[in-house]
Formats: C-alpha cells, structure tokens, sequence
C-alpha cells in the first residue's frame, strides 16, 4: 500500500484557527509524516517554527477562498507567502472570469503566479461546483497551459467538496500530465483511497489524524 501520510497535506482554514491551533496541527504532521500543513498566508512563519529542519512542507491558499482578488494581489500574496517560507500555493481561480470563458484572462493570472514564484508548487483550484464539465475541464488544461503542477478540485468553503466524477474528468482530460488535489469533505481512509484510485495523487484533508488512526 502507497504510504496514505505523504499523500496528505494536513489542512487548518477555518476562519477562526488561532495560533495554537496552527501549532498543534504542525506537531500532528510531525507525528503522523504528513506531506504537508495547509494553512492560511498568516501562519506561515509559526508553522516554519515548529516544522524547522523536518520534511513536512508547508502550504499555504492565495486569493482564498472567493478567488476573486486582483490579479497583481494574488501574485503579491504569493511572492510575500513564499519569502515568509511557504513551500506551495495552493490559488483560487478567478470564478467569475471561468464563468464568462475568457480563458485568456485565466492563464494569463496562472501564469503570472507561476512565474513570480517559479521554485514553488502551485495548485489551482478551480471550485468544480460551481462549474460546468466544459468549464471543469477548460479550466483544468488552462492550469496545465499555464504551467501549474496541480489542479485542486474544492476550497472546501463552497457548496460542496470533492467528487470522484470530477477527479475522473480532469485525470481524462489532462491525460495525468498534472496532478489532481481532492479536497473538501474527505474524512475516511476509504474516501481517500476511493479518491486515490479515481486519480487525485494529493489528499487535502483535515480528518488526516482521524484517517492515520483509522488505518492502524
């Protein structure tokens, strides 16, 4: 069995997490060998404190979770959350812009984000539940064009989180050539693993403790 820990970035985004919090869910990864931590640009530096010299990387959301800022906002926030010592981005897509089909607009802000951070990972989320399948998938080879490494399925914040039928459609439509993070309302071993086999080679998660407890 694939080691469930690394597939997991171990996420806190509720509006209300303080730093304790954030300090805890760092010495859960630590424990547990997560991937990652997901937190909000905010916490980076006291995840960096507690996470120093480990390999759990730490990830933070840009633009989260309307996915509505400026542009040049979201590549502030990116470039500001990688000098505080964030390791991957994990940035909202403009919705409204996915909405209207100018997928110009949509590489071009990608793309941006890319290029003013170029040593880090950058996951797009694309919020599928608010999209079409056309829209799904335009979205996601729009991700890819621009040069992202991830398409992430849900902020969580939405109407609904991750389904398999979407994970399945961007594998297909990208042909694996970008990885796919399910996140949103994944809280079992089974729902990971029946999201791993659909195709998602990242689980955002923060039921992790509660799945690693569950497979021992």
């Amino acid at each position: 069995m694939q080691d469930i820990a690394k597939l997991i970035d171990h996420t806190l985004l509720k509006p209300t997490a303080t730093s304790n919090e954030i300090r805890t869910l760092c010495t859960e990864a630590l424990e547990y060998s997560f991937y990652s931590v997901c937190i909000h640009p905010f916490f980076i530096k006291t995840a960096r404190q507690v996470l120093q010299g480990s390999e759990v990387r730490v990830a933070t959301v840009i633009g989260f979770p309307l996915g509505m800022s400026l542009r040049d906002v979201k590549i502030s926030e990116a470039m500001e959350s990688v000098a505080s010592g964030a390791d991957e981005l994990d940035m909202v897509l403009n919705i409204g812009k996915v909405k209207e089909h100018n997928w110009d607009y949509v590489r071009r802000e990608i793309s941006g984000l890319v290029t003013a951070t170029p040593r880090s990972v950058h996951k797009v989320i694309i919020e599928a539940c608010c999209l079409s399948d056309d829209e799904k998938v335009n979205a996601s080879l729009s991700a890819l064009d621009a040069g992202a490494e991830f398409v992430k399925t849900s902020t969580g914040f939405a109407a609904s989180g991750a389904v398999l039928r979407d994970v399945e459609l961007i594998r297909t439509a990208t042909k694996g050539r970008i990885g796919i993070k399910a996140a949103g309302g994944i809280k079992t071993l089974n729902d990971l693993l029946t999201f791993v086999k659909a195709g998602a080679s990242r689980i955002g998660t923060s039921s992790g403790v509660e799945i690693m407890k569950e497979k021992h």
